[in-house]
């Protein structure tokens, strides 16, 4: 079992053995959705066991969700720091961008700011609002190779008076590097727009406090670097800006009750964004895992420990002879990008995939590779991956020695 003060080599050993997916090769892709613990696995399966014997009709089970959500609430507050009435929940870090951003006033017209290494999830409304009509979208172009100075300038030029709102992401997907967040957050506030951050990949991976961030709304995934459900997700809302932001889509949950007169009252606090039913299963299993997280793992151990072996991955790529590291050491978190020269990506991915048994994905538009390293990697399988990165380097797709083969003999 998975302690709080055990020492790190055994704290490792008891975390690998209660996330079973490591198993199935050397886990590089929480970027994309993490392993789930066997502990929110069977407090899922447990849910869902009851609502298929007992059903899920009677008045006790929406007030039991009711308390689930609660949790799930309280449990994403503890993880970013800040309290449990700044935290709605949403379906992905997707749906919190959409909900986020189009809670503004936008028939006004306006301007956004952004970068070009945006996620889709993050992109997908504001090109919205450009189609609409009447809101400008700024990209610009800086943040991936981890220059500060630059990024800030870049940003600087093109946040002007008529900016409404800054939209970026903590982590960029794409190189891994780690953004100004509060520099460019001083920025938006002094020309009175708004900042909302795609934490996909920052949530759960690197040391932050909301509070402190001065971020005004912070997009959150459960199935990532939180090793929860996916479908499940939550946006962060500071309360100085919640009576700035109406939710473009209402439901169920997101508002408190309809008065006399026919009209919506909203929540007072991020509940107002949650707009629709949740699974149940999911609801338990992303305060399960958060609260395993937290409570048993540790974040401290969880960022230390992850933010220290993917540095000292990216350094051990970055002595191999023919592969270039675009991520930038001095501002990354846990995402290492690379490229092999002579490999195209996706090659690349699947001799590392057949060799060693390699989980991680390609970046299409670097035509690099992208690992995700967690605090639940060890030293001996990053080994591995640099080992057979460094074979890859040494040849190119036409050199490379075949892959060893297992012969199985039908004796019938």
């Amino acid at each position: 079992m998975v302690a709080p003060f055990l020492p790190d080599a055994e704290k490792l050993a008891a975390i690998r053995e209660a996330l079973p997916a490591l198993s199935a090769g050397i886990y590089l892709n929480t970027g994309s959705v993490g392993p789930l613990p066997a502990e929110t696995a069977a407090a899922m399966a447990e849910m869902a066991v009851w609502e298929r014997d007992v059903g899920r009709a009677h008045v006790d089970v929406y007030e039991e969700t009711l308390v689930r959500m609660a949790e799930a609430r309280a449990a994403v507050a503890a993880v970013v720091g800040t309290d449990v009435s700044a935290v709605g929940l949403t379906h992905s870090t997707t749906d919190a961008m959409n909900a986020g951003t189009l809670a503004l006033d936008w028939r006004s017209g306006g301007r956004i700011v952004t970068t070009r290494s945006e996620h889709a999830g993050g992109l997908g409304p504001l090109h919205a609002l450009r189609v609409r009509g009447g809101v400008e979208v700024v990209f610009v172009d800086a943040g991936a190779d981890g220059d500060d100075a630059r990024t800030l300038a870049a940003f600087d030029a093109a946040i002007t008076s008529g900016t409404r709102l800054v939209s970026l992401s903590h982590v960029l997907w794409t190189t891994g590097a780690v953004m100004p967040v509060a520099a460019i957050a001083e920025l938006a506030h002094d020309r009175g727009a708004l900042l909302i951050v795609d934490g996909a990949q920052a949530a759960g991976a690197i040391p932050f406090r909301f509070d402190e961030l001065g971020a005004d709304l912070y997009a959150v995934p459960a199935q990532k670097w939180l090793l929860g459900p996916e479908g499940m997700g939550a946006l962060v809302v500071a309360p100085s800006v919640l009576d700035r932001l109406t939710p473009a889509l209402g439901g169920w949950f997101s508002f408190e009750r309809v008065d006399s007169a026919g009209e919506a009252v909203w929540w007072t606090d991020a509940r107002r964004f949650e707009s629709s039913n949740f699974h149940r299963p999911s609801i338990v299993g992303m305060a399960r895992s958060l609260g395993w997280l937290s409570m048993y793992v540790g974040l401290d151990y969880i960022h230390r420990s992850g933010t220290a072996r993917a540095l000292a991955a990216a350094r051990r790529l970055a002595a191999i002879e023919g592969v270039t590291v675009l991520t930038p050491t001095d501002r990354m978190g846990t995402l290492v990008t690379f490229r092999i020269v002579g490999w195209p990506a996706q090659a690349a991915l699947d001799e590392l995939g057949a060799r060693v048994f390699a989980i991680a994905r390609t970046i299409p538009g670097l035509d690099a590779l992208r690992i995700s390293v967690g605090f639940f990697n060890s030293d001996e399988e990053l080994e591995q991956l640099a080992g057979a990165v460094e074979l890859l380097a040494a040849h190119t797709p036409e050199t490379l020695p075949p892959r060893r083969l297992l012969t199985i003999l039908n004796d019938r």
